[in-house]
């Protein structure tokens, strides 16, 4: 258990480093759109490996959320097929390291809490 739990932080850290939206199909403008919206405080990491609307934000912008965290569920089904734990295990291993990279002021959602601002 304790090696498939490193293996997925390891894989975790590799989707980190090159951004887990390089690893997933998303658009440019998808991208561009969270980003923006991660400053302005509108859009925040979870601990599940997910992009979360924290506050607001129209359709395009949920689309753009719904796009990429698409590509999120892809890529860890994908790590979870080749490493043996669950999709949940590495999506929180790959939100770990989302969170050390978070701004200072952009948000993040812990398992069992609310909106907290870094």
């Amino acid at each position: 258990m304790i090696r498939k739990t490193l293996t997925a932080v390891a894989i975790g850290l590799s989707l980190a480093a090159v951004g887990v939206g390089a690893a997933s199909a998303q658009s440019a403008a998808a991208k561009a759109a969270v980003d923006a919206a991660k400053a302005a405080g509108t859009v925040g990491e979870q601990a599940d490996g997910y992009l979360g609307i924290v506050a607001g934000g129209d359709a395009a912008l949920r689309a753009s959320v719904a796009e990429i965290n698409t590509g999120r569920a892809a890529a860890y089904k994908d790590i979870a097929a080749k490493t043996g734990v669950t999709p949940e295990a590495a999506g929180q291993a790959t939100a770990k390291q989302l969170y050390s990279r978070l701004a200072p002021g952009q948000y993040w959602k812990p398992l069992d809490g609310g909106w907290m601002k870094k």
